[in-house]
C-alpha cells in the first residue's frame, strides 16, 4: 500500500487514478499510523511552498516523513511535493523544507515565460532502474514557476531546459523526486511511475 499524504496541496485524484491503472494500490491520508504502515509514500503537491510546509505542520507530518525517509521507505515527491524535499524555498519569502535533500528552490528565470507550463523533454544525467525504458528526450507535463538550485550533482538523474537547466528527476536512495506530473505525462508517466513501484519491496 502506498500512503499519498493528502494535506490540501491540489487534486491528487488524477494520481490516485495513475497507480491504480498500473495496480499499485494506494491511500489517500493524513493519518500518522497509516503513513508508517505503508510500504511507500508519495508527497504530491500544487501551489505554494508557504502553505504546503504549514499544512504538513498543521497535521504532524513533518517528522513523521523525515523519520519514515530515514528508515529507508521509498518516498516520491511530486512537483511542490519534490521541492518540499529540499533545505529552503525562497519562494515569497525565505521557508524551511524538509532538509532530506540539500539544495534550495528558487524562482525560474525571467528570460523564460512564467509559469512553466506544458510539455518539455528530459536529458538523462545517470543510468539508474528509475529510467528504465524512458528514453532521451521522452516529453513529460511540466506546471511550475519555481525549480530547484544549487542541489547536489550525484543526485540528479534528468533535466529539462527552460531558462536553463531544471532538475527533473532526482533520487539519493530511498527518495526521489519529480518536478513534472508523472500522472499527466502520459505512458511515459505511467512508466516513472511503474518504475518507482519496482523500488518497493
Amino acid at each position: 500500500m502506498i500512503a499519498i499524504i493528502d494535506y490540501g496541496a491540489g487534486n491528487i485524484k488524477s494520481l490516485q487514478f495513475a497507480l491504480t491503472k498500473l495496480n499499485m494500490e494506494s491511500c489517500l491520508t493524513t493519518d500518522k499510523q497509516t503513513i508508517k504502515n505503508a510500504s511507500a509514500i508519495i508527497l504530491p503537491g500544487v501551489g505554494a511552498f508557504k502553505d504546503a510546509i504549514e499544512a504538513l505542520g498543521k497535521f504532524d507530518l513533518i517528522r513523521t516523513i523525515q523519520q519514515e525517509a530515514s528508515s529507508g521507505k521509498p518516498l516520491l515527491g511530486i512537483c511542490l511535493g519534490m521541492q518540499l524535499f529540499y533545505d529552503r524555498s525562497y519562494e515569497d519569502g525565505d521557508w524551511q523544507g524538509l532538509g532530506l535533500l540539500h539544495g534550495d528552490v528558487i524562482r525560474i528565470a525571467d528570460s523564460v515565460k512564467v509559469p512553466h507550463m506544458g510539455w518539455n523533454t528530459l536529458s538523462h544525467h545517470q543510468n539508474t532502474p528509475l529510467l528504465n525504458s524512458i528514453k532521451e528526450d521522452a516529453y513529460v507535463y511540466f506546471v511550475h514557476s519555481y525549480a530547484v538550485s544549487s542541489y547536489q550533482q550525484e543526485d540528479l538523474v534528468s533535466s529539462a531546459d527552460y531558462g536553463g537547466l531544471v532538475p527533473a528527476v532526482v533520487q539519493k536512495g530511498n527518495i526521489t523526486g519529480m518536478q513534472f506530473h508523472p500522472e499527466k505525462s502520459g505512458e511515459v508517466g505511467l512508466q516513472l511511475l511503474q518504475n518507482f513501484g519496482e523500488m518497493i519491496s
